[in-house]
């Protein structure tokens, strides 16, 4: 989202945001396709689009758009000229991503750009593939069927075999298929009658055909240094479409050694979620509060809602196993595994740090917060809420304004010194166990003003991290 923000700079950004999150649309196909003639990027582009389920673009349809007035100029041009201005090549690129279909289901760009000029032109209107793909050639031969995923993909391979395999080229005019001579003749005779050789296929026309692309390619790369996968399409084509798909459903990760994944121990108002807060805010860590996310599962009516709220209704604790099955959903979501995460709540005694254990969730950094009752007592027990505006105060550090608000403040029953006592000696009866569990937790005091506390954090974050964890 702030990716977009950037790009089209919105004069009113909060109906841009909502619009935005409402898409839903952050992780579908972006992903352009270049190559050589004959290289098969056009059939390999094309499975792409069918197993992603996305929308390919090239050249020849974008110009062959219906009830487009920019598709009608376009068309005209490149029958007198043979070519598409690339201003208007850019606009037809940009007329279509805006349409529905791209929006919902993503893109794949077949050969475009075709010169440094539209890279430029693409990334100055605000197109940005997630994935760029080059191909080599593949020996196995043209095909109408291709796509492209969200990458920058590119193909390469030998002239001399290219000019060859653009040489076996047939063209079927009555369904517009393409087939080759060698790696790709239909076994039909009537269809073997009627194929014809498709023009500009010519020794000659391909070497001219190549030199121009060696010419383009070389300055279109650097426009995509850290999403280009090139791609030997000299093999089967089933291999080069396995290699291509692979890439692209790949999550770019973060530059870091490792991916960040932390956890915060300790009692009732240790100030688990200040904390928490502070390291989404500053390392873009996704903050997961386990407590927060069932409070959501019941809100939004998910899957899980019938299996917690009979829990929440009777203010019984919420199973372990549904527990993990809500967080799962969460830390396997594309953010967390890109940027890492930093959850609380969870896991709060011996049984809970096996079960997150077993389910594949190994933090990489854990910290306990220890604070005596006395402070913590001091933080809880003196909070209270206003019933008619909502606000929050505390006796102590955020008093009202006035004794009318002071009046009417009332006390969340779970703030009672007596329950309080309660939850902390649940935390520290099990608090040993877990210490021993993660060997390599660091213990903080976290009696101390809450920045400082941060800093300390911050200090294990940052540090290398141990050889052995995982």
């Amino acid at each position: 989202m702030l990716e977009q923000l950037l790009i089209h700079q919105p004069k009113d950004p909060i109906p841009f945001m909502i619009n935005h999150l409402q898409r839903d649309n952050d992780y579908v196909p972006k992903i352009v396709i270049l190559g050589p003639p004959a290289s098969g990027k056009t059939t390999i582009a094309m499975w792409l689009c069918k197993h992603l389920n996305s929308n390919l673009l090239s050249v020849g349809n974008l110009i062959a758009k219906e009830f487009s007035s920019l598709a009608a100029d376009a068309r005209r041009h490149y029958q007198k000229f043979k070519t598409v201005p690339s201003m208007l090549l850019i606009r037809l690129v940009q007329e279509r991503l805006s349409e529905e279909d791209c929006v919902r289901r993503g893109w794949i760009l077949d050969g475009i750009p075709e010169t440094r000029e539209q890279a430029l032109m693409i990334q100055t209107v605000g197109i940005v593939p997630r994935h760029v793909s080059e191909w080599p050639p593949t020996p196995w031969g043209p095909s109408p069927r291709a796509a492209a995923p969200r990458s920058t993909i590119v193909l390469s391979a030998p002239d001399t075999v290219l000019i060859e395999r653009n040489l076996g080229k047939r063209l079927d005019p009555q369904t517009g298929e393409v087939y080759h001579t060698t790696f790709d003749w239909p076994p039909e005779s009537e269809i073997q009658k009627r194929l014809m050789v498709p023009a500009g296929i010519s020794e000659g026309e391909t070497a001219l055909k190549l030199l121009e692309y060696h010419r383009n390619i070389t300055r279109i790369l650097p426009s995509y240094p850290k999403i280009l996968k090139v791609i030997p399409a000299d093999q089967p084509c089933v291999d080069v479409f396995s290699q291509a798909l692979t890439y692209v459903q790949s999550i770019h990760r973060s530059n870091a050694p490792f991916t960040p994944r932390v956890l915060l121990c300790g009692p009732v108002g240790s100030g688990k979620s200040l904390q928490a807060a502070l390291l989404a805010q500053k390392y873009g860590l996704v903050n997961v509060c386990c407590g927060q996310l069932l409070k959501e599962a019941v809100a939004d009516k998910s899957k899980y809602c019938e299996m917690i709220l009979p829990f929440f209704e009777k203010e019984t604790a919420v199973p372990d196993s549904i527990i993990m099955k809500v967080l799962s959903q969460r830390l396997d979501q594309q953010d967390c595994v890109e940027r890492g995460w930093v959850l609380h709540g969870f896991p709060r005694d011996l049984d809970q740090a096996h079960v997150l254990d077993s389910w594949g969730y190994k933090p990489n950094r854990v910290f306990f917060l220890n604070v005596p009752f006395d402070s913590i007592a001091e933080r809880l027990t003196l909070r209270r809420t206003d019933p008619v505006t909502g606000e929050r105060y505390h006796l102590m550090y955020k008093p009202p304004p006035t004794m009318e608000i002071q009046a009417r403040l009332l006390q969340n029953p779970k703030d009672a010194e007596e329950r309080i006592k309660l939850r902390m000696d649940l935390f520290y009866r099990s608090a040993a166990d877990l210490e021993q569990f993660y060997r390599q937790a660091i213990t903080l005091n976290g009696d101390q003003d809450p920045y400082t506390v941060f800093e300390y954090i911050e200090s294990g974050i940052i540090n290398p991290l141990p050889k052995k964890v995982p």
